[in-house]
């Protein structure tokens, strides 16, 4: 990348936020006390950030997991083969499939182009004084990777995120049920709620509870509260349990249309799961999956009016892009592109309660034409989508994780070889209207290279003889802005190593200036990520976006 057009992006963007922003550097305290007094400032960058504690006490060598497993028609895993302190505990992940340690979340208000750390807000968790049982408190799972998503709200006034209406430190929540959506097959025995959270510039908080994606988790979200609408839309999975799965589970998975509440989390009282789309491999002419499992959804985005996610794991559907169709006109054959008179949904969708354990949902959906349509099952998976954004119309950048390969002393040498691992750059082809992918943007993101974190372990985990380090893998949640032709994209490394949950691995924000009319994948070769933060000992970052009022 050219000197001038850097210097140019930073001053850009600097113009941006220095002049607002130099009042909000004393503001260091965890929580915003002075009401009057703003939290975060437009122009800003927010990193969710989740940190562990680090308590031995919270798992007990032989305890069987998942707790309670006992009670339920799942079974058991087996016994704790370590304690809670880290990185160890979660090599526990190795004996249960469904381990993970609820964890307090922070928001941490960063300049965009330096990673310096402004202020950090601390969303409300058990560990905090005055936090009780009656309390409204959020937390997310440590170390599920998939979690903490970024949004703003279509009015750009709230950022939104979602979590677990549970104390911290307790296990395997993020494959608990939801106590409206109970599947008895589900070998962890707890049942909490999934929350929507929306923080203002003040850093007020409200949550509102949901009995979806029971037996997986919410991963994004984002408050529709423009023209008079007012709903959540959400992305993620449902489902611990064994096939066929309860009705609940089918209605919660995927993608939901949810009403967000006024009142305390005491007082709500949730209903049944609102899907508001669906997509199933049968509309491509595939035989169907196992019912439900197709709509694992994971990142999420509104571009002109147009709800977009992505699918990048899992064994059942297509690991795409997908778009909701509000016209129903848009993809007859299960791909297509949107309408120019699309809207977003304000009802969820129409289904029969009588098909949904034969035929699913009925599918709104369609996979972005030009992104790939062949399903998981039928063809060697090199597609790992993750965070969507748009830079303009005819220019969306689709962040890619990489496939966490763990199998072997080559695990380094396999995530370096990786092609579309990174941040990948769609055009728009208006002459076929299809989407081609342009380039995918590597240099300087390290993929496979190993990197330090001061008091990790070091060597080989002993659990799996493969190396601590970590390295990075790919991209997960982005965001982006275009100044002067050029977009500035901000992401969040996947990692790579020998821990037993690679999830817990701390991770890195990275960011890189693309010209975004450029098409050549030579001159994209030039453009390099440089790192702006690392996640420390016992923390991993999560989701990314600009801060309320930009």
């Amino acid at each position: 990348m050219p000197l001038s057009v850097c210097g140019s992006l930073k001053r850009a963007i600097l113009a941006i936020s220095i002049g607002t922003f130099v009042a909000a550097i004393p503001a260091t305290a965890q929580h915003s006390k002075d009401y009057n007094r703003p939290f975060f400032f437009p122009g800003n960058l927010v990193v969710s950030r989740s940190v562990y504690d680090n308590n031995p006490n919270n798992v007990t060598v032989g305890e069987i997991l998942p707790p309670n497993c006992a009670s339920t028609q799942g079974g058991c895993a087996g016994p704790a083969t370590y304690n809670g302190t880290y990185p160890f505990v979660f090599n526990d992940n190795l004996v249960d499939g469904s381990f993970g340690v609820t964890s307090k979340m922070y928001l941490d208000q960063m300049f965009p182009l330096f990673g310096f750390v402004i202020n950090s807000l601390e969303v409300p968790n058990s560990s905090e004084h005055g936090i009780n049982d009656g309390s409204d408190q959020l937390v997310t799972s440590f170390s599920s990777k998939s979690e903490l998503a970024l949004n703003l709200s279509t009015d750009h006034q709230y950022l939104t995120f979602s979590g677990y209406v549970s104390p911290i430190d307790q296990l395997d929540v993020s494959n608990s049920n939801t106590p409206g959506a109970i599947d008895r097959t589900n070998p962890v025995g707890e049942n909490v709620y999934r929350a929507e959270a929306q923080v203002d510039q003040y850093g007020n908080f409200q949550f509102t509870e949901t009995n979806a994606y029971s037996g997986n988790n919410g991963r994004a979200v984002i408050w529709n509260n423009s023209n008079g609408d007012n709903f959540f839309y959400t992305s993620g999975n449902a489902g611990n349990g064994s096939n066929p799965q309860p009705d609940g589970i089918i209605l919660g998975a995927g993608t939901q249309i949810i009403s967000p509440a006024n009142e305390r989390e005491r007082q709500q009282n949730p209903g049944t799961p609102t899907p508001v789309g669906s997509f199933n491999i049968t509309e491509l002419g595939y035989k169907a999956d196992k019912i439900g499992k197709d709509d694992n959804f994971r990142g999420l985005t509104i571009f002109n009016n147009v709800l977009y996610y992505s699918k990048g794991s899992g064994s059942n559907g297509v690991n795409t892009v997908y778009f909701l169709d509000t016209t129903g006109m848009a993809c007859p054959n299960g791909v297509g592109l949107p309408s120019s008179s699309a809207t977003l949904p304000t009802i969820p969708l129409a289904y029969n309660i009588q098909n949904l354990q034969t035929q699913g949902l009925p599918s709104n959906m369609c996979v972005l034409a030009g992104f790939p349509q062949i399903p998981n099952k039928e063809a060697t998976v090199t597609a790992y989508p993750f965070g969507i954004w748009f830079a303009n119309a005819t220019t969306v950048y689709v962040a890619d994780e990489g496939d966490g390969y763990a199998g072997g002393t080559d695990l380094y040498t396999h995530a370096a070889a990786q092609t579309t691992a990174g941040l990948q750059k769609w055009i728009l082809n208006s002459s076929t209207n299809s989407w081609n992918l342009a380039y995918t943007l590597q240099t300087g993101l390290g993929l496979g290279v190993p990197y330090t974190v001061q008091n990790y372990p070091t060597g080989n985990n002993v659990a799996t003889g493969l190396p601590w380090a970590p390295a990075t893998d790919g991209l997960r949640n982005i965001t982006g802005a275009v100044v002067d032709g050029y977009a500035a994209i901000w992401g969040i490394t996947s990692t790579v190593s020998g821990n037993g949950d690679q999830g817990a691995d701390p991770n890195q924000l990275v960011l890189v200036v693309d010209s975004v009319a450029n098409t050549d994948p030579a001159v994209a070769a030039k453009e390099s990520f440089f790192s702006l933060r690392q996640a420390g000992f016992g923390e991993v970052l999560r989701g990314v976006s600009f801060t309320p009022g930009s």
